[in-house]
């Protein structure tokens, strides 16, 4: 991969995750999303402002940047991983850093999630499932989320081990998106050390 290959991958890539399709979505409906529940753009508050169709809306769109910059840069970039990683990379931060809000974005779940979907589906099915089993029981999307992120770099090295799939570079890159999940969500540990996170509570039939 030359050096001016690298660079548009890059800025494309950035400049796909920057678009903050949380922040616009409730801004169609009158409302600034940062000015309401968590305050962050993503698809959990806007779940939480707006109702589930537009938090999943939001969401698989959010994926969608990540898995398009991903399958962009695998297919014109070369045949390596590395135009993917790179590409990656450039996706989470510029969702997580849009620089149309002050450098102030999501927390990268969602996009994450469309960029390993491109990388290691695999991995993806593993951190789903871990997902699925932290959330029904805590109700806290914040906890599944990182305990997803903390299983990714597990996931990649246990299917590299066995032969499923996966490399050094990849599972250099799991783990370095596995740091950053945590951290943006280390407000959400603050909240949940002092029981004040926020539950998505089950509906009680009435």
């Amino acid at each position: 991969m030359d050096p001016l290959t690298a660079l548009l991958i890059a800025i494309s890539a950035f400049l796909l995750g920057s678009i903050p399709t949380g922040y616009l979505v409730a801004r169609a409906k009158g409302i600034d999303i940062r000015q309401h529940g968590s305050g962050n753009i993503g698809a959990t508050n806007v779940f939480r402002t707006l109702g589930k169709p537009l938090g999943v809306f939001v969401f698989v769109i959010d994926a969608l940047k990540g898995f398009a910059a991903v399958w962009l840069a695998l297919r014109f970039g070369g045949s390596s991983a590395w135009p993917g990683i790179l590409a990656a990379v450039a996706v989470i931060a510029g969702h997580n850093y849009t620089p149309w809000l002050g450098f102030k974005g999501g927390k990268g779940i969602a996009t994450s999630a469309g960029v390993l979907l491109a990388l290691m589906p695999w991995a993806v099915l593993i951190i789903a499932a871990v997902w699925f089993i932290v959330f029904p029981i805590t109700r806290y999307v914040s906890l599944a989320s990182i305990c997803a992120a903390a299983a990714l770099p597990l996931a990649v090295g246990g299917l590299w081990f066995a032969g499923c799939g996966g490399n050094a570079p990849l599972l250099g890159f799991s783990l370095v998106i596995s740091a950053l999940a945590i951290w943006r969500h280390r407000s959400n540990m603050g909240r949940l050390r002092n029981g004040t996170e926020p539950r998505i509570e089950r509906k009680i039939p009435t």
